[in-house]
């Protein structure tokens, strides 16, 4: 094999290796998500994290502010944005290899 086909190998697998990481990282990014948008007890009881009071978005309750339904949107979506994105440049990673 001349050496351009062993780069060419070699980018495949760092490019598999590096999605196998995105498919590890999913799990554990969209429960912070959950963490981050869902209320999570009352104020005065220990939450996941062993504190009290733990302050949320509280993205289920109807009554919060215009402000606070944005930044559920934007915690929402930031999970699609961070996983997409690393999938792309694993693409990008793979493709500028095979294409040049």
């Amino acid at each position: 094999m001349n050496n351009k086909g062993q780069v060419m190998f070699f980018t495949l697998m760092i490019g598999i290796a590096v999605l196998v990481f995105v498919m590890a990282l999913a799990f554990p990014v969209k429960e912070a998500v959950d963490n981050t948008t869902n209320y999570s007890g009352s104020a005065n009881s220990d939450s996941w994290n062993g504190t009290t009071g733990t302050t949320t978005l509280d993205c289920n309750n109807a009554s919060i502010s215009i402000f606070n339904k944005g930044a559920c949107i934007v915690a929402d979506m930031s999970m699609f944005y961070f996983i997409g994105g690393l999938i792309f440049m694993v693409g990008g990673i793979i493709a500028a290899k095979v294409l040049l």
